[in-house]
């Protein structure tokens, strides 16, 4: 059998339609009744060329096609395929029984996937019609190839044990789970058991549309791109990151760096054996490169140039990079799995290990304090050897004690990892599944690997221990857990909304007639002059448009005025987070909102005040 690729031509369809009239191939695929006419009807057509290939094997190929289809399909939010064959996008053709074998595949992992799908015969002239629907994504090609030679990891064998807050270990089949340890027990389940995912998609989806949040379809599978709200979202979260880890109290020196790295270096090659399939990399110049996962490679390789001392230690390096990871297409949740995110990454160089235990234990703290302030609760894993863990009982009792119930260890092989220990903080999201929110990680292999070294009071050579972590996580995923917050919000029956802080509006400004807009704009400036984000809705729309409008965008307070407030000098506020409307005066907003905002970063809007000089946003 001959290898193969893939090329498709993408048309979202009102209707297509094809009968099959005479034979094209000496051999065609038999014709069933069934087969000889087609319709479909508002779904996606996938024109679909199959070429000879190098490396390729039909099984690859149509795993990876289903997925990049599937991708386009949730787009487009339908879930009827017509796969036609379609010899005219390649000259380079696969033979009779490899093209075959393809397109059934490519149907029947479709079909697992439970879409509508149906399939035009091989090897058959066809007269077709079709109506496309001619938005921007109603026309798209792709090209499908094998799954390339992907670095693996090793697969190690590892064994899961719960730790209770005494320090006693205990088996997940038969760990007694006691009140308050539903989403812990969900994490045992699905993490150390295995048990099944629960399907569906997340309510958050919806939310994240509202402010701008959606994939790039013009890129790579797995790339976000941000809308003028979200855009201000990520900078204050930006912000907001670069703060936390500054209370952890080491000096902290923020640097920046390049995204693309030579595979060929022994150290970056040296990582990527540890880190395996998900290394994101392309070839330029006959040199192979990866894209960075996190900042390490940047800030490893310019550490290594400093001279360091004893007397430094410790210190931080921060960045928030740009970071790639080859996720599997099947696997991209928007603002949580993609394939190119934001990092918040802050490594810590320490003397030795006591030191990175005392200064993990205040990071620890940290993190946990973060997900309080926005109402959750981590569920974590911590993987760690044995040796390590024995050694140092006393810390995971103290870790424990800070989260407030066991812990689910993970006890992996000795002196395998870089890492002694490695904790993944996660949430329980809406659809019942753990979600991987932050980490931290004490490195004990990569400052010998990369060259870091400092100078010890005896003026001797010696490698500090590394402490790798992101306190709120990455920036889309923090995003992830506030938006799923939302979602917890209204499940408990009250209006959906993010902190005031990190909302893109404060305060929006509704005058009862035009002939206010002057009277609004003076109030808009008061609000500004208080660092206070506000704007103003001056269009020529119903009151009750406009008020919708501001409650659709989430924004934590609705100032309505006419004549009679500003007589009275008390305006009419509508607050989100309690659902009441409240008179109050225009400094006892202020308070209000800056008591609320307090020791957040603050920005201005980056966008029209007047929502007249806005294009549309659809709102959902």
């Amino acid at each position: 059998m001959e290898d193969e690729t893939l090329r498709l031509l993408l048309i979202h369809a009102d209707k297509f339609e094809y009968e099959s009239k005479e034979k094209a191939v000496k051999e065609p695929e038999t014709l069933e009744d069934h087969a000889k006419k087609g319709v479909l009807q508002d779904g996606l057509v996938v024109f679909t060329t199959v070429e000879k290939g190098d490396e390729a094997s039909p099984e690859n190929t149509a795993s990876n096609a289903a997925a990049s289809i599937e991708e386009v399909l949730g787009w487009l939010k339908t879930n009827r395929v017509m796969i036609y064959p379609y010899a005219h996008l390649s000259n380079d053709l696969a033979g009779r029984e490899p093209a075959i074998a393809t397109l059934r595949i490519l149907q029947s992992k479709l079909l697992e996937k439970g879409y509508e799908v149906s399939r035009a015969p091989f090897g058959w002239y066809k007269s077709f019609t079709i109506s496309a629907k001619g938005h921007p994504l109603s026309e798209l090609s792709r090209t499908v190839t094998p799954q390339q030679q992907a670095r693996k990891a090793p697969t190690l064998p590892s064994e899961y044990m719960i730790m209770d807050e005494k320090g006693d270990l205990h088996s997940p089949e038969t760990f007694h789970y006691g009140p308050g340890m539903k989403e812990f027990e969900s994490l045992v389940e699905k993490e150390a058991l295995k048990k099944g995912l629960t399907g569906g998609e997340p309510r958050y989806l919806e939310y994240a549309r509202r402010f701008g949040l959606e994939w790039e379809s013009y890129a790579d599978l797995g790339q976000m791109r941000f809308g003028p709200e979200s855009d201000l979202i990520i900078q204050l979260l930006s912000d907001y990151a670069n703060q936390v880890i500054r209370r952890i109290g080491i000096p902290i020196l923020n640097v920046r760096g390049t995204n693309m790295f030579d595979v060929d270096v022994k150290p970056i090659k040296e990582h990527l054996e540890l880190f395996g399939s998900r290394a994101y990399e392309l070839d330029v110049d006959e040199r192979t490169f990866v894209l960075r996962y996190a900042a390490c490679f940047q800030q490893f390789s310019m550490v290594k140039d400093w001279t360091l001392s004893y007397r430094t230690l410790p210190f931080g390096t921060f960045e928030v990079a740009d970071s790639y990871r080859m996720e599997q297409s099947g696997e991209l949740l928007l603002s949580f799995r993609l394939r190119k995110f934001l990092m918040p990454d802050l490594h810590i160089y320490l003397k030795n290990l006591n030191e990175a235990i005392q200064v993990g234990r205040k990071v620890h703290d940290r993190i946990y304090e973060e997900v309080r302030k926005i109402h959750r609760e981590y569920v974590s894993i911590y993987n760690t050897t044995r040796s390590f863990f024995e050694k140092n009982k006393d810390l995971f009792i103290e870790m424990a004690r800070v989260e407030k119930k066991p812990l689910l260890l993970n006890f992996v092989p000795e002196g395998h990892y870089y890492w002694v220990l490695n904790v993944e903080y996660n949430i329980i999201d809406d659809l019942d599944r753990p979600r991987e929110i932050g980490t931290f990680q004490i490195d004990i292999g990569n400052a010998q690997r990369f060259d870091i070294h400092y100078a010890n009071e005896k003026g001797e050579r010696e490698y500090p221990v590394i402490i790798h972590t992101a306190v709120i996580g990455g920036l889309e995923r923090y995003l992830f857990a506030l938006l799923d917050s939302a979602v917890r919000m209204e499940r408990q029956g009250k209006k959906p909304m993010l902190p005031v802080w990190v909302s893109p509006v404060h305060a929006r400004i509704i005058p009862l007639s035009k002939q206010l807009v002057k009277d609004g704009m003076t109030i808009l400036e008061k609000l500004e002059e208080a660092r206070i984000r506000a704007d103003l809705d001056d269009r020529d729309d119903t009151l009750q448009s406009r008020i919708r409008d501001a409650e659709l965008s989430w924004v934590p307070y609705i100032v309505v005025f006419g004549e009679r407030e500003l007589k009275s000098e008390k305006l009419s506020v509508r607050t989100r987070e309690d659902g009441k409307e409240i008179k109050t005066s225009l400094s006892e907003l202020v308070s209000r909102i800056r008591s609320e905002t307090q020791g957040y970063p603050s920005r201005d809007l980056t966008y029209p005040k007047l929502l007249s000089q806005r294009p549309g946003y659809k709102k959902n």
